[in-house]
């Protein structure tokens, strides 16, 4: 679902202008964070005989990957319109975040896959139990990656990316992961060594569902999905309490990457010279898109109210 804010306050305004920066701030984080958890995981799940951080190690090293191409893709959707592509290029933020989604769901299968064969075929017929640096590399997986989705969503609202928003799902998805390691872990070294490539099963089923809703988003937004029914009544309430609005005959709303367009047909006073009546679409215009930032253009079409007799 769309917000909608009716100003945007100074510190949002101060980002919009500064996006670049913020895109390259959070790359940078994201991917730097990672790769350092990453390599971290893969280590004591080598060195502690733990496959569910064996895996988590490699959902990490996933997220390296997911926010290099989500990087590309709100660096492409920042491009301004040209003769090409008259009405921008943001769809290419949803693009991306159709691979994020793919990327995010090949990683929860794969894993999963995993956890099902160290459980039913496991190597020498024996289970490893982990050791204590995996139950470590858990916890410090789980605080790491829960501040990195926080730190991510911030941002993600306040520059209005979807792809840095499922990138911040990403992380959370991982946090979940560590989650699922440390029981796991836990279990296996309290005696039952079945629990750890059983959290891999579990955290394979949390990453799916993350992915599901990531993919299910992007296509919504490439298919022109109505903002719902909720915007558009709060929209058709503020254009109808507009001076100079009789009645509106029309209102459609179309999800643009995470931007909005609107159609609107409204009845102006018939009598009124062309000038007044297309002062008063202006008007509307320009409070529109200044009362909803969201939405990038209204296109308004004027009908001639039927004379009262």
């Amino acid at each position: 679902m769309i917000m909608n804010e009716k100003r945007l306050s100074p510190t949002a305004s101060q980002i919009r202008i500064d996006e670049a920066r913020i895109i390259r701030k959070l790359s940078l984080v994201s991917v730097i964070g990672n790769a350092v958890l990453s390599a971290f995981k893969l280590f004591a799940g080598i060195t502690g005989h733990s496959s569910a951080m064996i895996s988590d190690s490699i959902h990490s090293f996933s997220d390296v990957l997911t926010t290099l191409v989500a990087w590309a893709g709100v660096k492409l959707s920042k491009k301004e319109p040209d003769s090409a592509h008259p009405y921008g290029h943001e769809r290419l933020e949803c693009i991306t975040s159709l691979i994020l989604g793919v990327v995010l769901m090949g990683t929860g299968l794969g894993i999963g896959k995993v956890g099902l064969e160290n459980i039913l075929l496991p190597r020498n017929n024996a289970l490893a139990i982990p050791s204590t640096i995996s139950l470590a590399a858990a916890v410090i997986s789980i605080a790491g990656k829960e501040a990195m989705y926080w730190y991510t969503r911030y941002y993600a609202k306040l520059i209005n990316s979807s792809a840095f928003l499922a990138d911040a799902w990403h992380h959370r998805s991982d946090a979940f992961s560590s989650i699922g390691s440390l029981v796991g872990i836990g279990g296996a070294m309290m005696g039952f060594p079945a629990l750890d490539p059983a959290a891999s099963v579990v955290i394979s089923l949390f990453i799916v569902k993350v992915s599901y809703d990531i993919l299910k988003d992007a296509v919504m937004k490439l298919l022109d999905t109505s903002c719902g029914e909720d915007y558009e009544k709060q929209l058709r309430e503020y254009i109808f309490a507009q001076s100079g609005v009789m009645c509106i005959d029309m209102l459609r709303s179309r999800m643009f990457g995470n931007r909005v367009y609107i159609d609107l047909e409204i009845q102006v006073d018939g009598e009124q010279s062309l000038r007044d009546a297309h002062g008063v679409a202006e008007q509307i215009h320009t409070n529109v898109e200044h009362q909803f930032p969201d939405v990038k253009h209204i296109m308004i079409h004027l009908n001639p109210a039927a004379a009262v007799k």
